[in-house]
C-alpha cells in the first residue's frame, strides 16, 4: 500500500481546530480594562506587545510573547539550551490567580498558530483569566525539529502524492540529517513538554493552572495533572486520547465506525435516503478499489481561484480526503455527493476537495516533534487493531504512521506513562458523537478513573467540539467553580445533526 495515508494522518489527528506578573507568592496577572503596553513582566518572565497570525487565517490576534529558556536534555542543563514561545492573552476583567494553559493537538501543531481559535473557544474563561499558550518544544518557535535539506531550505513533501514505504524512510533519513548539530529528536517527547509546563508556570510565579488540552493536547493535560496534582485545579479535555491508547493504532477503526454513524444519520432522511441508496461506506470502498487498479487523470477547478488544473487522483488521496472530512459534520456533509460522484465517473468534484485539503494541510503539523512523541510512547506497542485489515482504510494505515519510526531515535518513557489517569482534580471531558479519531468510548475509559469528572458528549459533532454551541459558555462556568457535575448542560440539547448535501446547492432537494 502506498504511504500518503501516514502522512495526512500525521498532519490531520488535531486539524479541528478541525490547528499567542511578580513572582512573591501567586500573582495579580493583569489589571482590569488596562492596555499593556512596552514591555510587562509576568513572573519573572518579560513580555511584548506581539500579533499572532492564525493557521485558521483571519484577522491576526494581539496578545503579549515572551520566552523561556530552558535545557534541551534535563540531565544535562549545561548542555544545549532552546527557548519556549510563550503568548499570554490578557483577561478583559479582573484577573483571577490561577491561569488557563491551552495544549494543542497534533502531536506537531503549535499552541500560537491557533490564538484566534482559542480565543473565540475561551471567550468566557478569558474574561477573568489569563490565557497562557506555549508553543510545544519542536514546535512553532519553541526550537522547531523542522525538517530541512543542506541548503536549509524545507524539505519538500506532497502529502496528497503517491509515496512508497522507501520514499518515506528516504525522507525520515534526510530530514533526521537536518537536524544533526541543532536538535536532538529524543528530547521533544510528552514527558519533556509537561516539564516545560511546569518551568513556565514556576516562572510565571503562580501555584496553580488549569489546563484546557484538545485532541493529542489531552495526552499532554493528564500527564502534566498526574506528575504535578499540586498545581493543577482543574482539567478540560477536549477530544480525548486515553493514556492507554496506541495513538494512531485505531485510526482505521475509528473512522470506519464513524462514517457508518455518518450513513445511519442519511438512512434517517428521507430526502438522504432516497438521493444515496447505497451505503457510503460501500461506495468509498468501490471508489477506491477502482482508483488503487488504475490512477485517474482528471481536469478540475482549483478550490480558491477556480482556475482549470489538470492532475491525478489516487485511493490513498481519497481515503486521505473522506478522513479529513470526518472531523467536522460541516465538511462530512459533503462526503456522499462527492462519494457518489465519484463512483459514477464524475472526479472533478472529489479532486477539487483534496487539492484544497493539500494545500491547507502543509505546514499544520511539525513533522520531528510527531515522529519524536509517536515513535517513542506508541510505535513500540503497535498492534493492528481487530478487524483493521477489513476496513476501507485498512491495516496499512498505522503501519504506515508509525514508517518513519525505522529510521527516528526515540526517547525514554516513564514506566508508569500509558498507566490510567487516576485524580481527584476537577475535570470535564468532551467528546463529538461522530469523532473519527477520539470517539466518545475514550473519553468513557477515561471518566471512569476519576471521581470528580464528568463526560459530554455533542450530538451530531466531530473531533474537538469546545467551540459547538455553548461549550465556550460551560467551559467558562467549569473554570470558574471547577465544579463539572454542577453544570446545566441543557443549552447541548439544542444541537442537532448536519444534513448530507444532496446536489451542489446544498442540503435541500
Amino acid at each position: 500500500m502506498p504511504y500518503t495515508a501516514s502522512l495526512i494522518a500525521a498532519a490531520v489527528l488535531a486539524a479541528a481546530l478541525a490547528g499567542c506578573q511578580p513572582a512573591d507568592g501567586p500573582a495579580t496577572l493583569s489589571r482590569a480594562g488596562e492596555p499593556l503596553a512596552g514591555t510587562h513582566p509576568f513572573g519573572s518572565i518579560d513580555f511584548a506587545p506581539c500579533s499572532l497570525t492564525s493557521a485558521e487565517g483571519g484577522t491576526a490576534t494581539e496578545a503579549h510573547c515572551g520566552q523561556l529558556e530552558v535545557a534541551e536534555d534535563p540531565a544535562h542543563p549545561d548542555g544545549r539550551r532552546i527557548s519556549l514561545n510563550i503568548a499570554w492573552l490578557q483577561p478583559s476583567n479582573a484577573g483571577a490567580p490561577d491561569p488557563v494553559f491551552f495544549l494543542a493537538g497534533g502531536p506537531g501543531q503549535a499552541a500560537t498558530a491557533h490564538a484566534a481559535a482559542v480565543k473565540r473557544m475561551l471567550s468566557a474563561v478569558g474574561k477573568q483569566r489569563d490565557i497562557i499558550l506555549v508553543d510545544q518544544r519542536g514546535t512553532g518557535r519553541s526550537h522547531p525539529l523542522d525538517c530541512r535539506g543542506p541548503d536549509g531550505a524545507p524539505l519538500p513533501l506532497d502529502v496528497m502524492a503517491e509515496q512508497s514505504q522507501a520514499d518515506t524512510l528516504t525522507y525520515t533519513r534526510q530530514c533526521l540529517q537536518g537536524l544533526e548539530g541543532r536538535a536532538d529528536p529524543r528530547f521533544y517527547t510528552t514527558t519533556d513538554a509537561v516539564r516545560d509546563l511546569d518551568a513556565v508556570r514556576a516562572a510565571l510565579g503562580v501555584e496553580k493552572i488549569n489546563l484546557v488540552g484538545v485532541s493529542y493536547g489531552t495526552r499532554v493535560a493528564q500527564q502534566y495533572a498526574a506528575r504535578y496534582p499540586a498545581h493543577t485545579r482543574s482539567v478540560v479535555l477536549d477530544g480525548v486520547a486515553p493514556n492507554e491508547l496506541v495513538v494512531g493504532g485505531e485510526f482505521a477503526t475509528t473512522v470506519e465506525d464513524a462514517l457508518g454513524l455518518q450513513s445511519a444519520q442519511c438512512r434517517q432522511i428521507e430526502a438522504c435516503a432516497k438521493r444515496y441508496p447505497v451505503d457510503m461506506r460501500e461506495q468509498l470502498r468501490t471508489v477506491m478499489q477502482t482508483l488503487r487498479q488504475s490512477p485517474v487523470e482528471v481536469d478540475y477547478r482549483d478550490s480558491r481561484t477556480n482556475q482549470a488544473r489538470h492532475g491525478t487522483i489516487t485511493a490513498d488521496a481519497v481515503g486521505s480526503l473522506a478522513f479529513m472530512f470526518s472531523y467536522l459534520p460541516q465538511t462530512a456533509s459533503l462526503l456522499p455527493l462527492t462519494i457518489d460522484e465519484a463512483a459514477h465517473g464524475r472526479y472533478a468534484p472529489l479532486m477539487s476537495l483534496v487539492q484544497m485539503s493539500s494545500d491547507q494541510m502543509q505546514g499544520q503539523i511539525n513533522r520531528g516533534m510527531n515522529w519524536s512523541v509517536v515513535c517513542a510512547e506508541d510505535a513500540g506497542r503497535y498492534v493492528p487493531a481487530p478487524g483493521a485489515a477489513d476496513t476501507i482504510m485498512g491495516s496499512g494505515l498505522s503501519e504506515a504512521f508509525f514508517a518513519p519510526c525505522a529510521q527516528w531515535p526515540r526517547g525514554e518513557v516513564p514506566a508508569d506513562f500509558h498507566r490510567p489517569f487516576t485524580s481527584e482534580v476537577p475535570v470535564l471531558l468532551l467528546s463529538g458523537e461522530l469523532d473519527p479519531v477520539t470517539p466518545p468510548r475514550y473519553g468513557e475509559q477515561v471518566a471512569a478513573h476519576l471521581p470528580n469528572a464528568r463526560h459530554l458528549v455533542l450530538k451530531g459533532q466531530g473531533h474537538n467540539v469546545a467551540f459547538v454551541g455553548c461549550m465556550p459558555k460551560l467551559l467558562g462556568q467549569f473554570v470558574e467553580t471547577a465544579d463539572a457535575k454542577a453544570l446545566d448542560a441543557t443549552c447541548l440539547d439544542n444541537l442537532s445533526y448536519v444534513p448530507p448535501f444532496v446536489n451542489f446547492n446544498g442540503w435541500s432537494p
